[in-house]
């Protein structure tokens, strides 16, 4: 027994007056081939140290335990090996007599996937590559051969896969990644149809205006640089250009062009 001073009588019905609501993130059933329940694993998505998820984890596994009458287990997903290590210690329930053990999905336990080759054999794989290794010492490797991988898939999982990738990426490789987006886009658009409408709808829209006003500015300053008159039209049609590729190669025409009509063939 622990040190104590004294022992109280408290309530003894385990009924909450106050409903707390307990939300995993993903809860799955494993079923045989006659259709019975064989276990159930909840699933959470760790991306920092949470001393109260030490409570709630346990708390997951006993509720859906009792109400699937299966064993129940609780698997972490943790991007951050620091994060994943604190996730897998033994939870302790009193006395060292009962433990809840996590299982966790962490760097060290998923492969650094940079083969574009391998990664197109298992997406999904190299989606979790991604997640474990983009913001690691080879994470454009990692985020390229799992952006290779996106393209041989149907737009609705590749769009579902690139914004997982994306959102467990940290500062610089997320702007490394749109940036490889963007040039895989002009590249090869047909390939990576997904990623029009992410840019359409996305964070990935304010970057590609970006570039692009910056596109134009450079050509308009290279134009003025180079004494070449730019008619009302010619800056109107401009500023409508929303290719990159155009707007590249109307800044390689400056070089010995005479006139704005020169440049913009």
């Amino acid at each position: 027994m622990p040190a104590h001073a004294s022992v109280g009588v408290v309530e003894s019905s385990l009924d909450q007056l106050i409903p707390v609501e307990f939300r995993a993130d993903l809860v799955l059933e494993l079923r045989d081939a006659s259709g019975a329940l064989v276990l159930a694993i909840v699933i959470e998505v760790q991306r920092d140290m949470d001393p109260d998820k030490k409570f709630s984890w346990p708390t997951y596994v006993t509720l859906v335990r009792a109400k699937k009458r299966c064993g129940t287990v609780v698997l972490v997903i943790a991007p951050d090996a620091g994060v994943a290590a604190w996730a897998a210690e033994s939870i302790d329930l009193g006395l060292g007599l009962g433990h809840v053990e996590p299982l966790v999905l962490g760097p060290a336990v998923v492969p650094e996937i940079t083969d574009p080759a391998e990664a197109e054999r298992d997406a999904e794989l190299a989606v979790l590559s991604a997640v474990a290794h983009g913001n690691g010492p080879n994470g454009f490797a990692v985020l390229q051969a799992a952006l290779d991988a996106l393209g041989r898939l149907d737009q609705e999982h590749a769009m579902v896969y690139f914004q997982v990738i994306w959102s467990g990426l940290r500062e610089p490789m997320r702007r490394a990644l749109e940036a490889l987006v963007m040039e895989r886009q002009i590249e090869d658009e047909a390939r990576f149809p997904f990623v029009r409408e992410l840019m359409d709808r996305s964070e990935l829209k304010g970057l590609r205006e970006g570039e692009l006003k910056g596109k134009r500015d450079t050509l308009l300053r290279l134009l003025a640089r180079a004494g070449i008159a730019v008619a009302a039209n010619e800056s109107a049609r401009i500023h409508a250009c929303t290719d990159i590729a155009t707007l590249d190669r109307w800044i390689d025409n400056v070089l010995g062009a005479k006139t704005a009509t020169d440049v913009l063939s």
